[in-house]
């Protein structure tokens, strides 16, 4: 077999590959969303959010790839909730609250044995994580959490705030948007909510 054959059968190996792997991402997606009615679409829409603050930082389109997919996934751990948490239509118990603090080491324990081509185990675990130490689980700061979460977490910030949820009505993209304004070197990297900022503010992003 010629070279360029080789290499033409590789690529259409790692396609096929490639595919597979989306596949089942969607599948575990589609299994942890059917808990939690109310959140159906949330890890899909934080995950197409994600990816649109990535492109417009600049980053590698490998690193958007793996945001794409930490994206997908950052929510999985909720499978182990209960579902009448995850659905309770007024304000969570401390205790209840701590249930649900626990999905991102969930998610982690789910992931890490999976190889995938990026640390999405890791982007998992790390996606409350704030850059002033007051996040969870581990309240890791600023330089000590991955690019990849900083990002994943001002879109599941925006997309939680301008949603519908089980205990209150949507309070709007604006809401959101001055939350992640206002918290922006604070709770958020600066760079990825610039770059949010101006998604929304200059180029008219929208959920869909």
């Amino acid at each position: 077999m010629e070279l360029e054959d080789k290499i033409t059968a590789l690529e259409k190996t790692v396609a096929k590959l490639r595919l597979a792997l989306e596949r089942t991402i969607k599948t575990l997606t589609i299994t942890s969303e059917a808990k939690d009615p109310y959140t159906a679409g949330h890890q899909r829409r934080v995950s197409d959010l994600s990816r649109a603050i990535a492109q417009e930082m600049g980053l590698p389109e490998n690193v958007v790839d793996g945001i794409r997919m930490a994206g997908l996934t950052h929510d999985l751990g909720k499978i182990r909730v209960p579902g009448e948490i995850l659905g309770k239509p007024s304000k969570l118990s401390d205790l209840e609250f701590q249930l649900v603090k626990t999905h991102p080491e969930i998610g982690y324990a789910l992931l890490k044995d999976v190889e995938f081509p990026w640390p999405v185990a890791d982007i998992v675990l790390q996606h409350h994580e704030r850059i002033n130490g007051s996040g969870y689980p581990r309240r890791l700061k600023g330089p000590d959490i991955r690019i990849e979460a900083k990002i994943i977490a001002i879109a599941d910030v925006v997309e939680t705030i301008s949603s519908t949820r089980p205990y209150r009505q949507s309070l709007g993209v604006e809401a959101a948007l001055e939350q992640i304004s206002k918290n922006r070197g604070i709770l958020y990297d600066e760079k990825a909510a610039d770059a949010c900022l101006r998604l929304f503010e200059e180029k008219r992003f929208k959920f869909k």
